[in-house]
């Protein structure tokens, strides 16, 4: 950052009355957010990704034209670097950078664009790639097609990695020329949904969270092949639900130690200890409002999105026990993601 202090930048729904996305100072000692500014130029930017050197941060527009954005990172908040790019589908839910390129999973088409960015950290005008997914699963409302909900690099760098919540599988696949090319599908439990999936710092595990039914699939992955193996699946909750449980987010610490998944419809947080190639889980913890939809970690901390409270919670992570204890909150209307830097 042009000011060298460390911030968290919030994605908002605005046609929910998000106020698009706020920049938010972050203390050092407390995690606690204060915040700073915001813009207001791009509809729905629900899903954000700063660039490793966190001089960029880029935004999906996530509507159903679809499009993404690009900011420049300055010491006042981001400024907007262009217009939108249009995406060629519907729904962005999710952005990554990758091998020069930006990648949107697209939620409404079910497919994954590939954006070019430019050397200046702005994005060309079009797409150069869209890769369609196919395939539906057996929930009568929510798998009818596929549902490209994540897509992110692995650890080696070597392979992009999308979750589709309406097909059941994890896709893997490689880019080229800026085309997107299918390398493996892995199935997973038909009707479970998968949302998000977070890697293990070792580089060799992964955990891939289901939305229509809470639970967790602990996973091999192997780096060399681009192969993801499904070792367990396990409750993210102590108890069935009352009704749907909605599972958004999971994070794993750095210490590979802790993973922590967020679930909507329990106000939650759960708290795993990682043993060995399996998972135990610890407890379950309020999330400080309402409506959790993602979760990160950053510096020893959680910062939790709460969709339908309108409000952002930090807690401080007990690096012994990986449990989270509440600090505070900040008001954001339709909050949808935080990402930090």
């Amino acid at each position: 950052m042009a000011d060298g202090g460390r911030r968290a930048f919030i994605g908002s729904f605005t046609a929910a009355g998000g106020p698009g996305i706020v920049t938010a100072a972050i203390a050092s000692d407390s995690g606690a957010l204060t915040a700073l500014s915001t813009v207001n130029g791009v509809p729905d930017p629900s899903w954000l990704a700063l660039s490793a050197d966190r001089r960029m941060l880029y935004a999906v527009s996530e509507t159903a034209e679809g499009a993404v954005a690009a900011f420049r990172v300055t010491g006042e908040g981001p400024e907007q670097a262009g217009p939108l790019v249009p995406v060629d589908a519907d729904g962005p839910t999710h952005l990554c950078l990758f091998a020069g390129h930006l990648l949107t999973a697209n939620y409404g088409s079910g497919s994954v664009t590939a954006v070019p960015v430019r050397a200046d950290g702005g994005l060309a005008r079009s797409a150069s790639g869209v890769f369609r997914h196919g395939g539906s699963g057996p929930h009568p409302q929510r798998q009818r097609g596929p549902h490209a909900h994540q897509v992110q690099p692995d650890p080696s760098g070597r392979w992009v990695v999308g979750v589709d919540l309406g097909t059941d599988s994890v896709r893997v696949c490689t880019l080229t020329g800026g085309a997107l090319a299918p390398h493996r599908e892995i199935a997973l439990r038909p009707g479970s949904g998968p949302r998000h999936l977070a890697f293990h710092p070792d580089g060799a595990h992964a955990y891939v969270l289901n939305e229509l039914s809470p639970t967790l699939v602990v996973c091999r992955w192997d780096a060399a092949g681009g192969e993801l193996r499904p070792l367990a699946e396990v409750p993210v909750l102590p108890g069935a639900p009352a009704g749907d449980a909605y599972p958004s987010g999971v994070a794993v610490s750095p210490d590979g130690r802790f993973v922590w998944t967020a679930t909507r419809g329990e106000d939650v947080l759960s708290v795993f200890a990682v043993e060995g190639e399996g998972l135990s889980l610890l407890a379950t913890v309020p999330c400080g409002g309402h409506w959790p939809r993602a979760l990160t970690e950053s510096g020893g901390f959680l910062y939790v999105a709460n969709e339908r409270s309108g409000d952002v919670t930090w807690f401080a992570v007990d690096p012994g026990t990986g449990m989270p204890r509440r600090g505070g909150s900040i008001p954001v209307p339709a909050a949808s993601c935080v990402v930090t830097g």
